[in-house]
């Protein structure tokens, strides 16, 4: 995958030409064509995982043969967090480590710890947060929570132990990421957010059960819509159950109200319980898109630099890494890549999967990118 060639003057012609790339912008905020900021930063350290998420990575492409990256074209911690000081400076608040499964990655609390000294142009710490499917959490937490991690959040798609193991595809017990969740909450990682993939047919009939298991806990459960991200998870509208409608299942039952986001930008959309008993959020990127205010970019785990989570192709950051780039240099081809930004895949969501779709088209795979 060589990605998307990064703005003028910053391709290399040859090898050892290094190109002068202009002063980076500092002075003001950075922000794209449409006037969405750089906030959040999610890095993934890792293309591999030990489930096979029918919606994510079905084992039917995913399979024993599968060629996952080689560890030469994986960034190092150093050069992760180089990408990562200097998006800090650019305005990103909050780091997000993903995958694949991000605690497969030998070492991680290592790069949480360099992560963990970055301070914001105003001395803030940097928020640190990671995505993972819990099945190591349990054994991992307290180093994590050592090393300087903030929140986790887990991916949690039934508690119907059978409909679990059917959605991991390899046959993991429910029972041991309720045991992650207690062991992350019992040092502190929190609030820790649950992350339900909502699959009409296959899970829905578990949304009310999940609302209702973690009513009163210190747990946060958000509902996803099952997206279009990639093209091998056998995306179809038919399986997709629109949020209004979890919204209301569990309304009849445990009736709730809307609150404000916690802040601009936030992909869910926060209904707590009229008694109190904490909240629960949507997030439906298939039926009401939140791209008017995504401020969100990713880095490959072999340093490609995408700017929307379904995109085709990004661009390639580890290329400068390796070739003598200066901060200065990959600081000023970040913002040039940022200021261009047009991206609203959500928005023109109808058109964009038919096309792709008919043309055979790819785009990037969840488990690549992050979530």
């Amino acid at each position: 995958m060589s990605g998307a060639p990064l703005p003028v003057p910053f391709v290399r012609r040859q090898a050892d030409e290094v190109p002068v790339a202009p002063a980076a912008h500092t002075d003001a905020p950075l922000v794209d064509t449409l006037n969405r900021p750089l906030h959040d930063l999610r890095l993934s350290v890792t293309d591999r995982c030990n489930f096979r998420c029918v919606y994510c990575m079905p084992k039917e492409v995913f399979g024993k043969d599968f060629a996952f990256m080689p560890r030469a074209e994986m960034l190092s911690f150093e050069e992760m967090t180089r990408l990562a000081r200097i998006s800090v400076a650019h305005g990103v608040e909050k780091i997000r480590l993903t995958g694949g499964e991000p605690l497969l990655r030998k070492g991680l609390e290592e790069l949480i710890a360099m992560l963990a000294e970055l301070r914001t142009p105003a001395g803030k710490p940097v928020d640190i947060a990671l995505t993972t499917n819990g099945s190591a959490l349990a054994m991992k937490a307290q180093a994590l929570k050592d090393a300087g991690l903030k929140r986790v959040t887990v991916s949690l798609d039934s508690l119907d132990d059978t409909t679990f193991r059917a959605m991991n595809d390899v046959n993991f017990p429910v029972a041991r990421i309720l045991a992650g969740l207690d062991a992350a909450h019992a040092v502190g990682l929190g609030p820790i957010k649950i992350n339900m993939v909502v699959k009409r047919g296959q899970n829905d009939h578990d949304i009310v059960n999940m609302a209702r298991y973690f009513k009163g806990t210190p747990y946060i459960l958000r509902f996803i819509e099952f997206m279009d991200v990639g093209t091998s998870n056998g995306w179809d509208m038919a399986a997709v159950l629109p949020s209004s409608e979890v919204r209301d299942r569990i309304h009849a039952e445990l009736p709730l109200e809307e609150v404000a986001p916690n802040y601009t930008g936030e992909t869910s959309r926060r209904w707590r319980y009229l008694d109190g008993e904490g909240e629960i959020g949507l997030i439906s990127s298939v039926t009401q898109s939140f791209c008017h205010t995504c401020s969100r970019a990713r880095v490959s785990t072999d340093g490609k630099l995408f700017t929307c989570l379904f995109a085709s192709e990004g661009h390639d950051l580890r290329a400068l890494l390796r070739d003598g780039s200066s901060d200065e240099q990959l600081s000023a081809a970040m913002g040039a890549i940022w200021r261009q930004r047009t991206d609203r895949a959500s928005q023109l969501r109808s058109a964009q999967t038919g096309a792709v779709r008919s043309s055979g088209g790819k785009k990037i795979e969840m488990s690549y990118i992050g979530g």
